[in-house]
Parts: C-alpha cells; structure tokens; sequence
C-alpha cells in the first residue's frame, strides 16, 4: 500500500467528546472513525489491525480443538423466552426490531440459545461429544452508556465459543486449556504481563467465572492482584470467605485499575435443559449435555493494545498485530535518486511477502516522521538522501525501542527478522 493512495487521514485533534487515549489516537491515527457514541468505523489501518487480532485468537481456538462457524445476528425470541432472556425487564441492554407483520426480533447480544438450539439437530449420542464450536460475529448492545472509544461499544465484533461436553470432569479439562489459550492471545498482542486471570461471580451458573482484566488507568473495573501468585479478585466479590476458599491474604493484594478483555464461564445446564440439548449416554439413559462459554471483544482488545502500550505521540503495535510488517518512508521526496532507491525497496520487499505501507507523500519529512510515529507500524525503514551516501539505512522497531543501522545489501537480502 502506497500512503499516498490511502485515504484515510491522520488528523491533529480527535473528537472533543472521546476521553480515552486510546480512542484519540486511533482517530488521530485514521484507525477508525466515529459515527455516533458506541459505533464506530474501522478504516483500512484500523481493520487490517482487527485482522490481525482475529487471525491469532483463531489460531489459539484451533489449536484447542476449535471448529469455527457463523450464527445469525438476527434472533427468534421464542428460543429465548425459554430460557427467560427476552423480557428487557431481565436482560436490559437488547436491541429489538420488528418484520413487516410485526414479528418481533432481536440482535443478538450473545448466542448460548441459538447454538444450544442448533446443537440438538447434531448430538444426539456421546458419541458427538465433545463439541467446541466458535465464531467471529458482530454483537448489538443496547448499552447505557457508551465511552472509551472502542473498548465500550454499541455494535462490536466478538469471538465466542461454546463447548458441549457429556460431563463436568470433560468440561473442565477443556476450560483449562481455554485459560492457556487466552493467556497466549493476550501474550501474542503484547498486554500478556499486565494481563490477570481474575476471580469473579458465577452468577448462577456456578460459584466462580474467570475474567481477564488488563491493568490500565482506563479501566473501569477494580481488582485486587496477589502479584506473586499473578492471580487477581474482581471487587465485586472481595470477601473474606471468597480470600479464604482461594487461600490468598488481604494484606497481600495490591489495587488496580483494570479492563476486562476476556472471560469465561462454566455454563453447567442452564441453557441446556430449557431448550432440551439431551444426549444418550453408553448405556443408552439420556443425560444432559454440560456447557461452558467464553469470549473476547475483539475491539475491546484493539483498544486495550492501543491504551497500555501507546506513548503519548502515538500507537505502538506489537509485531503480530502491526497493519502493516514494514513502514516505508522516503524522506528526501524531492530527490529523484531517494524516489527511485525507494520504489526498488518498496518493490523488493513486496515481493518477498512483506506487507509493506510505503510513504511516497510529497510532504516534509517531518510530517512523515510524525505521522510514522503517530501510526505506530512496529518497524520503520528510513530512506533519504543521506542513508543513501553513507550506505547505512535506519531500521526502528517502535514496539522494542530498538534502532539499528542496516546496509542496502542487507534490505535486498532480507537479513532482517520477518
């Protein structure tokens, strides 16, 4: 990509209304552009971005056993009055619409009853069991408030996956590896030690889910972190009972300001049983199949890299989740020597499966370096006519902080790490 062809722009100021740094400098950035509160664009920077992201939650999933789908946005509120989730007086944050003969529908918010509803046409005997069925699917939240730019949204794109197991000895071996998987992601996109696997309520379905909160000043949760043990309790069930049952000790819990970018729940029979998910067992009795489910937002996440790891001049992409592999930038645009050496560059390393953005703009090299910076690509090759005389060209990595000096002969030859 040639930035001159790129028609998204960076910008000096972001929105008076956005509070988060993250959400200023992805908008200063030309990451993603604002429609209303809670909705926002990805522009092309933004989506290659989400891109990436997606691509290595779906390698973790696969890794576990994962089998990717994609359920329907639209919902019959029949399968969810069985369940008792239709009524707005028990789930407030519904987004419902009507058809033209006034049926009632709703965009979904999540999906544990339409795939427990879909799963009865495939298992049927514990033979079909296990099942670990995920997708990647935009979500309606009909929230009340909407803030932090894309770590708070009305409409986002989220992975959830739901496992189906003959038992709850089957379910937790799978809910641990789930727990690594996440720890991977989150290692993967740069956050993973500032990452906790936090203590939270089960709600109904059991004594205790797990949430991964992401310690920031942008947070808009609380826990407490035993920081030798890397584990955390949500607030929200800080007692004494709950300390004693985790053996950890008041006085060796630090407070912090945290994110939640992923959680997970045991769903035991709660979805199951109302909408009549059986199975028959080897000797032929039917039992209930037993269920867990487990998320991420995937704009909650971008948001999240962007918050904890970005500098106050600009973004800072880790190398798996950067746009763009390479930034480009000719910074001698009058010469015709810099223009060419460039293209070459540019072309070279294209070819060799390099995604590459390529500043060719006719502006200052100021600009162009501070808008680099601003963008955040992990690694910047600088090209101008002084590299060009001395031989030497300068690789940055903005994620590592690491500048060295690299030759012509070393570009053409790729020795730099992919």
């Amino acid at each position: 990509m040639k930035q001159s062809k790129l028609f998204s722009k960076t910008r000096k100021e972001a929105p008076k209304d956005e509070i988060s740094k993250s959400a200023n400098l992805l908008i200063r950035a030309g990451f993603i552009h604002k429609q209303m509160a809670g909705v926002y664009t990805l522009l092309p920077l933004g989506l290659k971005t989400l891109k990436n992201i997606e691509n290595i939650i779906r390698d973790e999933m696969n890794k576990i056993g994962g089998v990717e789908m994609n359920l329907t946005a639209l919902q019959d509120s029949k399968i969810w009055q069985k369940t008792d989730r239709w009524d707005d007086k028990k789930i407030e944050n519904w987004f419902k619409t009507k058809l033209k003969n006034d049926t009632e529908l709703g965009l979904a918010f999540t999906h544990e009853e339409p795939i427990t509803d879909l799963m009865k046409d495939h298992i049927r005997s514990y033979k079909d069991l296990p099942v670990y069925a995920y997708q990647f699917q935009t979500k309606f939240r009909n929230e009340l408030r909407a803030k932090s730019g894309i770590m708070r949204g009305r409409e986002f794109l989220m992975k959830d996956l739901y496992s189906f197991s003959v038992n709850e000895s089957e379910h937790n071996i799978f809910y641990e590896k789930v727990k690594q998987a996440y720890f991977n992601i989150f290692n993967r996109v740069g956050i993973g030690q500032k990452t906790f696997l936090t203590f939270a309520s089960g709600g109904v379905f059991s004594e205790f889910s797990h949430e991964f909160q992401t310690e920031t000043d942008a947070g808009e949760d609380l826990i407490y972190v035993d920081v030798e043990k890397n584990i955390a309790v949500n607030k929200e069930v800080l007692t004494e009972d709950v300390l004693s049952k985790l053996n950890l000790k008041r006085e060796n819990l630090v407070e912090k300001k945290s994110v939640e970018v992923g959680n997970i729940f045991t769903l035991a029979t709660k979805f199951s049983e109302p909408l009549e998910l059986f199975f028959d067992d080897e000797k032929g009795s039917k039992q209930i199949v037993f269920m867990g489910s487990y998320g991420i937002g995937l704009g909650r996440l971008m948001g999240t890299v962007a918050e904890v790891l970005s500098t106050e001049n600009g973004l800072v992409w880790p190398k798996e989740v950067s746009p763009f592999d390479i930034h480009l930038i000719n910074v001698s645009a009058d010469s015709e020597e810099a223009v060419k050496i460039s293209e070459e560059f540019y072309e070279h390393l294209t070819r060799s499966g390099f995604s590459v953005l390529f500043d060719d703009r006719k502006v200052s090299a100021g600009e162009k370096l501070k808008d680099a910076e601003l963008i955040g690509i992990t690694r910047q090759l600088i090209v101008g006519l002084k590299s060009i005389q001395s031989g030497e060209f300068e690789l940055k990595n903005c994620f590592t902080k690491e500048n060295k000096k690299i030759s012509e002969a070393d570009i053409m030859n790729l020795k730099f790490a992919k």
